[in-house]
């Protein structure tokens, strides 16, 4: 998916969301691997109330690849689990 579209898809129907994933694709999307690539735009398919609950509430997901993704997402974004 071309960045553009990625872009696009990172706005989301909550704020919250938008300040996590809009800052990530910019930031540090290109510096992925091209499987945490595929896995950031598997994320962008999700519902919005289970990605709040995963970066807002910090609730871990139970599929191996998500969680993956999140926990790079969170990273980046100083949303540690725990926190």
């Amino acid at each position: 998916m071309d960045k553009k579209r990625l872009q696009w898809a990172t706005r989301r129907g909550m704020l919250e969301l938008d300040l996590v994933l809009g800052p990530f694709l910019e930031n540090h999307y290109d510096d992925l691997s091209e499987q945490d690539q595929e896995l950031f735009v598997a994320l962008l398919e999700c519902e919005d109330q289970d990605m709040f609950t995963w970066f807002i509430d910090k609730v871990d997901p139970t599929d191996t690849d998500l969680m993956r993704i999140v926990t790079i997402i969170r990273s980046h974004t100083g949303l540690q689990a725990g926190d």
